[in-house]
């Protein structure tokens, strides 16, 4: 019995022990830290990843809707590019006279599936250029010019 409770106070012991020190968190497990590295892509980051795939770098630089945007347009343009293809390969083997126009609206939307991922990047640069761009700065219109206004802090 005696040595169960020394047993039993050496558990105390350790408990006490173990919970007096505060737990050693690493920086990779604490959120905070792993979403500052996430959102701190740079501009050219951001622009080759929405090259890549639009809306991407969008979605890195935490501007969700417009990253949306690009996605919807993307499957658009990919949508109807390979529909006018298939259209086009159809007028192609029955010989039609509107085939020439087939294939020009084929590479209309091509050259719509490209530019958007050119758009994207752009955007993508820009945004993460003005994210830390002060939110309460102000334009606007006054006659004979614009008007800026920015509140600066009080000490």
């Amino acid at each position: 019995m005696r040595a169960v409770g020394r047993l039993g106070g050496w558990v105390v012991a350790i408990v006490c022990l173990l919970t007096a020190h505060p737990p050693i968190r690493l920086s990779a497990q604490d959120s905070m830290a792993v979403r500052d590295t996430v959102a701190r892509i740079g501009p050219l980051g951001a622009m080759w990843r929405s090259m890549v795939l639009p809306g991407w770098g969008q979605a890195v630089t935490e501007r969700h809707t417009m990253g949306a945007i690009f996605v919807a347009w993307e499957g658009v343009t990919i949508m109807m590019t390979f529909k006018t293809q298939g259209e086009a390969d159809y007028l192609r083997e029955v010989r039609s006279p509107l085939l020439e126009a087939k294939e020009r609206e084929f590479e209309d939307w091509l050259v719509l599936w490209v530019f958007n991922h050119l758009f994207s990047g752009a955007e993508a640069l820009v945004s993460a250029h003005l994210r830390d761009f002060p939110p309460d700065l102000r334009l606007r219109a006054v006659p004979g010019g614009i008007a800026v206004s920015l509140p600066l802090p009080r000490f």
